[in-house]
């Protein structure tokens, strides 16, 4: 009888011990933290992964470059990527990343398409057809976010397009990626905007016929 309550006994404390294993295995590892509590980016500063694991990312306005590949970058082997979700924009080089840098897409009244697409159009210095600035006769601006196909224009008065430099058109229909007003949330007219400190280097790296994938 001993022998096997022994046996039991062992039984037991074996599956007790496998289950404590378990549990074990299945919790995340602690994220170190600083004398603050703050926690503390794992991975080396200056690197792509430091970069996306800070916790303001993705909704910081800050731009990422692995400087020593834009420099192997052209317009024979770069393509674009806009992640929608996360309002970013990546200059891609294969499979590596070159640039990542904030974008503004459109509203869900005026979504920007999502898809692959290819630049149809480059032009350094656009204004829009459609959106843009009301003046009257003595001009004073009447309407700062004028449609010119909705909006009336008072008589003796005028239309002045929105400037889109950098322009890169992707649609028939007017959606482009260019130099524009970033916020940290969707708030164009569906084209995708993006910094001017950054677009102009994405622009020199592309080229009509450079595929964009918007997801």
């Amino acid at each position: 009888m001993m022998n096997l309550r022994s046996f039991a006994y062992g039984l037991t404390i074996a599956a007790a011990s496998l289950l404590l294993l378990a549990n074990c295995a299945n919790q995340k590892p602690i994220a170190k933290t600083d004398k603050d509590g703050k926690p503390i980016n794992p991975y080396p500063a200056g690197t792509y992964d430091h970069f996306k694991a800070e916790p303001t990312y993705p909704k910081t306005h800050s731009v990422w470059k692995n400087e020593e590949l834009l420099s192997q970058t052209n317009a024979g082997n770069s393509y674009i990527k806009i992640d929608l979700g996360a309002q970013r924009g990546l200059l891609m080089n294969g499979e590596d990343v070159v640039i990542d840098y904030p974008i503004c897409s459109g509203t869900k009244s005026r979504p920007t398409p999502t898809g692959t697409f290819y630049i149809l159009e480059k032009i350094v210095d656009k204004s829009s057809n459609r959106y843009g600035r009301i003046y009257d006769a003595e001009g004073e601006c009447v309407n700062r976010d004028a449609d010119a196909v909705l909006d009336p224009i008072p008589e003796g008065g005028k239309f002045v397009g929105a400037p889109m430099k950098y322009w890169m058109r992707l649609t028939n229909d007017g959606v482009g990626h260019h130099i524009g007003p970033v916020r940290r949330y969707p708030a164009s007219h569906a084209c995708v905007r993006g910094p001017s400190g950054t677009i102009p280097t994405v622009y020199s790296k592309v080229k009509e016929g450079t595929q964009v994938i918007i997801e």
